[in-house]
């Protein structure tokens, strides 16, 4: 097999200093660091339909996390020898289990983040259990990381699919849509979407007429655009569950099947700025969705999506936002630690509050290893309300994380 693992050494270069970064710590300069460095792994999907809501941008991003952390700490810092690994899952969950062990083993990763593809993610985080060593979960989005598979040293940073079916599901069937179609991905994220989607729809007072599982990834859905555009009753929206490049072509075949036309509008349940600006904001003007961050919300967010810009040439979605605030927490809390331990940073992970750029007011949960952070509520701009690019976000609402997510009581983890 190919390797496609390789390190990328990480220079000290950025004066940003963010809220909850402190200086100094218990750990100083001479902590107790497993073979002189710490290693951080970046896996993710680098060829695939999630590439470009990850990919490449979160390996920079936790770069930048490097980076600041170097420039906060200076000679208090617990170790200046950090570098940064990343591979590509190939969206495949053997891929990514594999890749995993290279990464701890061969690597010596004391944490492996990001890993889009909740099938792929839950095979990294029973490596992690078996290696001893952290997984930060980004950009997977199924309950069962911080659920019925939970582990100790696994948790869920940036959102799950019961954020985001509460957020949309609840306002799209209150606004008067009662009547839901949902296709999704037959994989776990899919899967957990459906179920998620068809709870908030409920509890919202709607129903779920129909439920259709679509291959994964899937380049042709006429077939399943067809059904919905001609199932009796008539839906009053269509729930579309899939994301990255597999959302981009399906929207390309609902417009072209002129299903918003025949009165079947589309509620997205996971959309990401960079489909937003693949296709156009005009293909999805008016959608609602949930959003975890998003980079124009505030100076604090400009000035980081400034950084990022100059370095990638776009702007950050919500995943390159999480991949850094995890990777400065996890250095962070080394620093607390004075050592990388895996149960020295579990320990001071658990309960930890997280007031940065991503996690307003958030808490790492002890119960369950899940950040609960604020989320939003957010609708697409048609282009003609867009007057800076990249900008095709009109946030709604902010929802408090609290109600967000579902409480610890209801995860089923057991630790």
């Amino acid at each position: 097999m190919k390797k496609v693992s390789r390190v990328v050494a990480v220079a000290a270069a950025s004066s940003v200093v963010l809220a909850g970064c402190s200086g100094g710590g218990p750990g100083g300069g001479s902590g107790k660091i497993s073979d002189g460095k710490i290693v951080l792994g970046v896996l993710t999907d680098e060829s695939g339909p999630y590439a470009e809501l990850a990919g490449k941008g979160a390996v920079e991003a936790v770069k930048m996390a490097v980076e600041d952390y170097k420039a906060q700490y200076g000679s208090k810092a617990v170790t200046q020898k950090i570098d940064v690994v990343d591979a590509d899952t190939q969206n495949k969950p053997d891929v990514a289990n594999t890749k995993a062990a290279e990464l701890y083993d061969r690597q010596q990763a004391d944490v492996v983040l990001d890993v889009p593809n909740s099938a792929a993610a839950l095979s990294v985080a029973t490596q992690a259990k078996n290696h001893k060593k952290l997984y930060i979960d980004i950009s997977a989005a199924s309950t069962a990381l911080h659920g019925a598979s939970c582990n100790k040293y696994t948790f869920q940073y940036a959102y799950d699919t019961r954020m985001l079916a509460y957020g949309t599901g609840t306002a799209v069937t209150k606004n008067g849509a009662k009547n839901w179609y949902i296709v999704y991905p037959d994989y776990a994220f899919g899967q957990d979407m459906q179920k998620s989607f068809t709870a908030a729809v409920g509890t919202a007072g709607g129903t779920v007429q129909a439920h259709d599982p679509t291959p994964f990834p899937g380049q042709d859905f006429s077939t399943y655009l067809l059904k919905a555009k001609s199932a009796s009753p008539k839906p009053d929206v269509l729930g579309i569950m899939q994301a990255g490049g597999d959302l981009q072509n399906l929207v390309k075949q609902y417009n072209s099947f002129k299903l918003a036309d025949a009165g079947i509008p589309m509620a997205v349940g996971l959309m990401t700025l960079t489909d937003i600006h693949s296709l156009g904001p005009d293909a999805f003007a008016g959608v609602e969705f949930t959003d975890p961050w998003y980079w124009n919300f505030d100076a604090t967010n400009r000035a980081w999506a400034d950084k990022f810009q100059a370095r990638t040439g776009k702007r950050p979605t919500f995943v390159d936002a999480a991949n850094y605030s995890a990777a400065l927490q996890y250095l962070k809390t080394v620093q607390t630690a004075g050592t990388d331990a895996s149960d020295s940073v579990v320990k001071g992970l658990e309960g930890a509050k997280v007031d940065d750029l991503f996690g307003r007011g958030g808490t790492i949960r002890a119960a369950d290893h899940l950040l609960v952070h604020d989320a939003y509520l957010a609708k697409v701009k048609p282009a003609a309300q867009v007057s800076t690019d990249w900008d095709y976000e009109q946030i709604v609402q902010t929802i408090p994380g609290d109600q967000a997510f579902a409480p610890a009581a209801e995860s089923g983890c057991k630790l």
